[in-house]
């Protein structure tokens, strides 16, 4: 009967990834479909180069946490960040956190991401440490955002602060919610060794 959980589980996981890969190829073709309708989406080589490279980073991350830990709000946890790290390298290229893409501003966010990977990895990739992580790159988040506002890097006037606003109101929350994930992990982890010892 073990065996056949096992092995179960293991199709489903199996599904998974093909699934989460399978949507990850759409997404790459999604803007060569959207080139033949319209003239407003151009994309050249280095631009699809780009946003396949992003995605075998996003995807295979995800396959290390899945091989890390079983457990599903661990994964969640690490999911949530993956996409927020995605999301905000994403933002950042495409059209700029701050000003437009070409504002150097934005690669204050580099050091956002840095927070997290660094953090996660200070903590062995721990569920509890991973938290404590996700909660610094929340406020480093809004750190980044306050810093570029005050620092005049932003767009001029309302259009900065709304830039901000959207940024800060978009990002924090998938840190926090990843940081909550990881906790509730970890808590689930600590009451399983309690429950063992």
């Amino acid at each position: 009967m073990t065996g056949q959980t096992e092995n179960g589980g293991g199709r489903r996981v199996s599904r998974l990834r093909i699934a989460a890969w399978g949507l990850a190829a759409c997404l790459l073709l999604t803007p060569a479909v959207a080139m033949r309708f319209t003239d407003e989406v151009v994309w050249g080589p280095v631009d699809f180069a780009t946003f396949a490279a992003m995605l075998l980073v996003a995807g295979g991350t995800f396959e290390l946490a899945a091989r890390i830990s079983g457990n599903r709000m661990f994964r969640a946890g690490v999911g949530v960040a993956i996409a927020a790290a995605f999301l905000l390298v994403w933002v950042n290229l495409a059209v700029g956190y701050l000003g437009d893409e070409g504002n150097p501003a934005n690669l204050m966010f580099l050091g956002v991401l840095a927070v997290a990977i660094f953090g996660s990895g200070i903590g062995r990739f721990q569920a509890a440490a991973m938290s404590r992580a996700m909660l610094a790159t929340a406020a480093a988040q809004v750190l980044a955002g306050v810093i570029g506002l005050a620092a005049g890097w932003a767009s001029p006037g309302t259009e900065g602060l709304y830039e901000v606003t959207l940024g800060t109101g978009l990002f924090t929350p998938l840190w926090l919610a990843s940081a909550w994930l990881l906790r509730q992990s970890g808590r689930g982890e600590a009451k399983g060794q309690h429950a063992a010892a």
